[in-house]
């Protein structure tokens, strides 16, 4: 990669959570929002990435996704249907996931405090009480992490 001021690194962790405490660490501390995006999420467009920030701008904290169109099943043994969920309520959270990075330093210590681990990055948000909000995104920007993603 080319030099350039604008960018650097951070090492990995054991958990997600861990990387992003990493990737912010590293921020700059006049940084006014913190992006983070799974490479996974390679067909994101710049489109979403600009409505995703400008979110966040507006109101600290928001997440790209999608309304979910599957049926959903509840299980507590992984054999049998307890019920179907309510999927009028329900997202399907993606990445870019923009937070501006005092909440999300915040966000941290309750989360570490409670000792909760999370799945996602405006969790951390959530355990604040804070609002999130939702950019609508496409159902194009998929998630690989299978083989069965690629076909």
């Amino acid at each position: 990669y080319a030099e350039d001021a604008r960018l650097s690194f951070a090492d990995p962790g054991a958990e997600r959570q861990d990387s992003v405490k990493s990737g912010l660490a590293a921020c700059p501390d006049d940084a006014a929002l913190v992006a983070i995006h799974d490479a996974a999420r390679p067909l994101v467009t710049p489109a979403e990435i600009a409505a995703v920030v400008a979110d966040a701008r507006e109101h600290g904290a928001a997440v790209l996704g999608v309304p979910v169109k599957a049926t959903v099943k509840e299980s507590e043994d992984g054999s049998f249907v307890l019920r179907t969920v309510d999927r009028s309520r329900l997202w399907e959270v993606h990445t870019p996931q923009v937070i501006e990075p005092s909440l999300l330093k915040k966000g941290f210590e309750a989360v570490e405090s409670r000792n909760l681990d999370v799945t996602d990055d405006v969790s951390i948000i959530e355990q604040l009480n804070l609002p999130v909000k939702l950019t609508l995104g496409e159902y194009t920007n998929l998630k690989v992490t299978t083989p069965d993603d690629m076909v």
